[in-house]
């Protein structure tokens, strides 16, 4: 099985700035769903997101990677060095996501947009 990269996001303090800076620079079309966050569309690429980080987040960019069992892939990053940030927590009409830290440092992101049985029944 293959786990794609499905999904990228830049933050910062200022959304709207960063919005406005790759519109400009790459001809990225630019959903503004809320102050929050923006939907990238960059044409024939992967798609992403744009968002204003929490106060005591720093600016960051990272990527999303596609796994079947969010626990399953935040347990073997932590058995092979890796950090959890952040568990599974849900995204609306998407599926679920969560943070890992690699042994560097580097924040990754994790999506699992289909859910089993089970996990849907105990919403």
């Amino acid at each position: 099985m293959t786990h794609p990269v499905v999904h990228w996001e830049i933050g910062g303090r200022d959304a709207e700035r960063l919005r406005a800076f790759y519109a400009d620079l790459f001809g990225w079309k630019i959903d503004a769903q809320s102050p929050e966050y923006g939907l990238v569309e960059t044409g024939d690429g992967l798609g992403g997101g744009i968002m204003r980080t929490p106060e005591r987040v720093p600016p960051y960019v990272t990527i999303y990677v596609q796994v079947p069992d969010l626990d399953a892939a935040l347990l073997r990053a932590t058995e092979l060095g890796g950090k959890q940030v952040k568990g599974p927590t849900p995204i609306e009409n998407v599926g679920d996501f969560a943070l890992f830290e690699d042994p560097e440092g580097n924040v990754i992101g994790l999506l699992a947009t289909g859910m089993a049985p089970a996990q849907q029944a105990a919403r």
